[in-house]
């Protein structure tokens, strides 16, 4: 008998084709809008990504990393003082604009750095050295910085190159690799003296402060001790990344504009595979019909039913999370679209698409608990 089910799905073409396009398009959709989602989200909090710390210390009105509100330089020796600290080191993190040989102006993400320990600096060099940062007017630039710098020249920006940054000489001394900001302009790296030079004067200039936790002690305790003893806000890395994500939900409508494209890919799939699959049991009716008369019980004709629908959902499931993924990779290889394609996001849509295939198997069902046998007999 299924083995019958699944003859009757596949032999009529149009609907079946048309069944595994609703579901596929219903996917795509949904699990693209979510994978959008999620990376554009990942792009909002790209400098902690790159900056990697176990603590941050911000001003107190400071709620995600984007928005720096200046410290004073002394802070750095008020946190380096609490007990459970190990080290304490100045980030400058700010947008600038930045002047290219031929007179345009690009914008970029500046990071000044501490100069001993290198704290907060790219994680993977592509070229050069870190240590090179020491050197006079240097500066490390990531990997899409090469593409943004290189407008207008005849050859790519290389290590030896030379820009300007608020009319001081920027000499590129090595290229990193860095996720992409969410302003879209490339990470350049410096130190922290040589970044509060580039940057347009005023009297506080210290962007955060990274920290790091004793060995043995807990971050989120040694974090809310900062708080205590200097009333200033100390994040752990996961509450930053959490914070910056919340604010952007709460204050952009950037949910809202992809929840609805992953509320349209739901509501298409449900209408164009409810409606379609009602019209193919509609057209084997007498088949389904015949059966009844032969003695098939009313379970087991929708128990037919439901597995055509799950082979449907689980064919065009399948295409659908396929394409997405060729399609995230091609995207991801242009280095330009966000795309996140966390393994939530195909469990999500695939629940979501086995509910459209359920709604669509009871349409189904409640036509076959209405069905006579003696319908095989009308003309």
């Amino acid at each position: 008998m299924y083995r019958l089910a699944l003859k009757m799905l596949f032999g009529d073409h149009a609907k079946y084709l048309m069944l595994i396009s609703g579901i596929t398009f219903s996917t795509l959709l949904m699990a693209q809008g979510a994978s959008l989602f999620c990376g554009i989200m990942s792009w909002t909090f790209a400098t902690l990504r790159n900056s990697r710390a176990a603590i941050w210390v911000a001003d107190p009105k400071v709620e995600q990393v984007n928005d720096t509100k200046p410290l004073r330089d002394t802070d750095v020796n008020r946190v380096r003082s609490v007990r459970n600290v190990a080290w304490a080191a100045p980030l400058f993190s700010s947008t600038i604009q930045a002047r290219l040989l031929d007179g345009s102006f690009k914008l970029i993400q500046l990071v000044g750095i501490d100069a001993t320990t290198f704290a907060g600096a790219p994680a993977k060099m592509l070229r050069g050295r870190l240590e090179d940062l020491r050197l006079p007017n240097t500066v490390i630039i990531d990997d899409l910085g090469v593409e943004r710098l290189s407008e207008g020249r005849s050859r790519p920006i290389d290590v030896g190159d030379v820009f300007e940054i608020n009319d001081r000489e920027a000499r590129i001394v090595g290229i990193c690799r860095a996720y992409r900001s969410f302003f879209g302009g490339p990470y350049v790296y410096t130190t922290y003296d040589r970044a509060v030079q580039y940057a347009p004067t005023q009297r506080k200039m210290l962007s955060f402060i990274l920290a790091a936790p004793q060995p043995g002690r807990d971050p989120h305790a040694v974090a809310h001790e900062i708080e205590r003893e200097t009333g200033l806000r100390a994040f752990t890395e996961s509450e930053f990344i959490w914070s910056t994500m919340w604010w952007y939900v709460k204050n952009t409508g950037i949910p809202f504009n992809v929840g609805t494209l992953v509320l349209l890919g739901f509501i298409v799939g449900t209408v164009i595979s409810g409606q379609t699959f009602y019209a193919f049991v509609h057209e084997n009716t007498r088949n389904l019909g015949a059966l009844k008369a032969m003695g098939a019980s009313t379970w087991k004709l929708c128990s037919m039913l439901i597995l055509q629908s799950l082979a449907v959902g689980f064919i065009g499931y399948g295409v659908g999370i396929g394409a997405v993924a060729l399609l995230g990779n091609f995207l991801l290889g242009l280095g330009k679209v966000p795309f996140l394609l966390l393994w939530q996001i195909p469990v999500i849509v695939g629940v979501a698409v086995f509910f459209i295939c359920a709604i669509s198997a009871v349409l189904g069902i409640l036509r076959i608990a209405r069905l006579e046998p003696a319908i095989v007999f009308r003309g």
